[in-house]
């Protein structure tokens, strides 16, 4: 097993580092229950790792427009580099994070009892990408090029290995390089000839600047459940109506982004405000490439997975050598919260 790969946080590459959350509830804050009076809302915090972003706007609209209150829930979102939210929801520190199925593989392959129980990102949005000039648009043209990648950790790293394992290819057949989170700087300036990172942030920024990009998806060799809402086995337990409230509010929030996407933009530069100004073009391209990843596939509803694709990440992970033994696939996820 690879030990470099701990302390698994979700590869959001951010491009602002302030918020001012003025739209949030205040806590001890009440709602309206049916009977005329007021009941306190329960605190809960979601870790999502990084910085405040419009990438996390399902979440701001479901805090602007009342969909976690009106559940009970006075929600409030945990950012941070230096949070192992992994291990935080699994010792039940906390008890809800954004997380993807590569993470909850790592989990309990370490006897964390983590649980998936909604899909957010119904596409896995990580990829390869390269300047349209290098002809790189399929694994095997990855055979000896230079590779930049954040480094050997997160959801970034697993679609680098399965991409790679896709061609049959091995990281010596590459040469892999460790940028940090440098990749739009690194492909501009041609240090590397691809780099890897989430689709809606190096590509996206690069068409800013007028370069175009070729990308490999690991969605065209593997279908693999992303980042969603992850909870624990005692919450589970103990509070299953928490989890069903939470889940409730999120896929209504889901849902609200993608049908009122411009209402939705708005509403996170009121979160995230230097996202606005001279900066707001540039966010909202961000936005809209997020909105694809965000729509439900259409032979499921709204925040399912499927068993076999929790096979299908347990399976990569002990193939590429992340966890050294095959995770049950039942006890990685539920869709028994799902409205």
């Amino acid at each position: 097993m690879r030990k470099s790969f701990v302390g698994i946080i979700i590869v959001v590459a951010c491009l602002l580092t302030a918020c001012i959350n003025s739209a949030a509830p205040l806590p001890g804050a009440a709602t309206t229950v049916a009977n005329g009076g007021t009941a306190p809302l329960t605190p809960v915090k979601l870790g999502v790792g990084y910085v405040p972003n419009v990438q996390f706007a399902t979440f701001y609209v479901g805090i602007e427009k009342g969909f976690y209150a009106a559940e009970g829930l006075d929600l409030s979102l945990d950012y941070g580099f230096e949070n192992d939210y992994l291990k935080l929801v699994g010792v039940n520190q906390s008890q809800f994070m954004v997380g993807s199925s590569d993470q909850v593989v790592l989990g309990r392959a370490q006897g964390l009892p983590v649980r998936y129980v909604a899909n957010w990102y119904t596409q896995y949005p990580v990829v390869i990408f390269a300047k349209s000039s290098a002809n790189i648009t399929k694994p095997a043209d990855l055979v000896g090029k230079k590779i930049g990648i954040p480094g050997p950790f997160g959801a970034s790293y697993v679609a680098f290995l399965g991409i790679l394992e896709a061609a049959k290819l091995k990281e010596s057949d590459v040469k892999a390089e460790s940028i940090g989170f440098t990749q739009v700087a690194a492909i501009s300036q041609d240090q590397v000839d691809a780099a890897v990172d989430y689709a809606v942030n190096g590509p996206v920024v690069l068409a800013q600047q007028g370069i175009t990009t070729t990308q490999i998806k690991l969605d065209d060799y593997l279908q693999i459940p992303s980042n969603g809402l992850v909870t624990n086995e005692k919450t589970l337990q103990d509070n299953p109506e928490l989890v069903r409230k939470m889940v409730r509010a999120t896929l209504k929030s889901i849902q609200y982004t993608l049908d009122h996407p411009d209402e939705a933009f708005e509403i996170a530069l009121k979160f995230v405000p230097e996202a606005g100004g001279d900066n707001k073009a540039a966010n909202r391209a961000v936005f809209n490439a997020a909105l694809d990843y965000w729509k439900p596939q259409p032979d499921r509803k709204l925040g399912e997975t499927h068993t076999e694709e929790w096979q299908a990440v347990a399976q990569l992970m002990q193939r590429i050598g992340l966890v050294d033994k095959l995770v049950p696939a039942e006890e990685m996820f539920t869709n028994d919260f799902l409205p």
